[in-house]
């Protein structure tokens, strides 16, 4: 059976900027058949005509290999385009040595490349988005004016256009590449959700049957058969909440959900809760997060009694997130901490109080004795001001 969703994305991240290639392509002919045009219409008051026709030959043999180029993902790269611009402002400096200076000064005769000199721009702005296809319109404006060698409202109006042109040409280009790049996210999170699913119905229908039955059994026995189906049903419910989490998916900027690696942490003890939408976080800074309240919950484990429950509570607040862990075991005494570091035991230090500290986030601890303990971590998204 065909993995459909997995083609589809394949299909999405090829190029996603191929229609912005084929329009520059076609934007190149288009431009050469303006060009052939005037060269036709003023060759005769050209000061050397011969250079004009070899131009434009040079000219055509470029749009017939970068058309090509253009093509393929393989002609889509900074050398050829770079060279594209190069070339393309050096034909356009052998103007002044076809045209006579009455052509140069006149504003209706263009130079000898006239708008074919555009496409560069186009192509670095479907390249490498919008600054470069601002730089590329300057490049060619600059070119423009060298050529003319005086500087007019027409002049600067074609480097505005230019610049404007490449860098419209290089948004479309990276929005295209980004909504790419979500919709392939999309497409993997819909498969991963169908997988999750095909799973959980194997796994309801074998797996979870056997541990439900073991649970049952074992407290109808009683004595040490009621501590494995403690064991099973605690067993039952990490498998129910494992296949249940939410699938671990990226963002173009490195980013994860934090829900996922949260959600598994869920016991008959451990009650977990997260939004119901996206918590997306820097991915290192996500799976600190994650170990952190693992370390605190194994404290839970350690300190607080078999008969301790926990809770644990994602907040996305926009600008950051707060992470809550809470038990009603004891409570830490006034002074535990320090003692503990001072003989070594440094997993609060290290584990919980470290993790905040490279995170740039703070920790507030609430505790005393019969009061439970309770650990908020708030953290700054990247960027947000504090």
């Amino acid at each position: 059976m065909r993995n459909e969703p997995a083609e589809r994305v394949t299909k999405v991240i090829e190029d996603p900027a191929t229609p912005l290639w084929r329009g520059t392509i076609a934007l190149r002919i288009v431009t050469f058949l303006f060009a052939a045009v005037n060269v036709i219409e003023n060759h005769s008051e050209y000061v050397r005509p011969w250079l004009a026709w070899v131009t434009l030959g040079v000219m055509a043999l470029w749009s017939v290999f970068t058309s090509r180029a253009y093509s393929t993902t393989w002609g889509r790269r900074w050398p050829i385009v770079l060279v594209d611009l190069v070339l393309t402002c050096g034909l356009m400096s052998l103007s002044p040595l076809i045209m006579s200076d009455h052509q140069l000064l006149t504003l209706n005769v263009p130079l000898i490349t006239t708008i074919w000199a555009c496409v560069p721009a186009v192509a670095l702005g479907a390249l490498g988005g919008a600054y470069a296809g601002l730089a590329g319109g300057l490049a060619v404006g600059l070119s423009t004016y060298l050529s003319k060698g005086v500087p007019s409202l027409d002049l600067l109006r074609d480097v505005v256009l230019l610049g404007g042109a490449g860098m419209v040409v290089g948004m479309a280009s990276a929005t295209a590449r980004r909504s790419a790049v979500l919709l392939a996210q999309a497409l993997r999170a819909e498969a991963a959700t169908a997988e999750r699913e095909r799973l959980a119905r194997s796994i309801h229908d074998s797996v979870l049957q056997v541990l439900a039955r073991v649970r049952k059994r074992g407290l109808e026995v009683g004595g040490e058969a009621a501590e494995l189906a403690k064991m099973a049903g605690e067993q039952e419910v990490a498998l129910r909440n494992l296949v249940a989490a939410a699938p671990v998916d990226s963002t173009v900027d490195g980013e994860i959900d934090l829900r996922p690696g949260l959600q598994v942490l869920a016991t008959p003890r451990i009650q977990v809760s997260t939004p119901a939408t996206q918590v997306m976080f820097a991915s290192a800074a996500a799976v600190e997060l994650t170990s952190l309240v693992r370390e605190a919950l194994s404290n839970v484990d350690k300190h607080a009694g078999e008969d301790a429950r926990a809770w644990v509570l994602l907040e996305d607040l926009g600008e950051e997130i707060v992470l809550s862990v809470r038990d009603d075991g004891p409570g830490i005494p006034e002074g535990r901490i320090a003692v503990a570091a001072a003989e070594g035991r440094m997993g609060i230090e290290k584990s919980i109080k470290g993790r905040v500290e490279s995170l740039g986030g703070t920790l507030e601890l609430q505790t005393g004795p019969g009061e439970g303990t309770e650990w908020e971590v708030r953290v700054f998204r990247k960027g947000a001001a504090r």
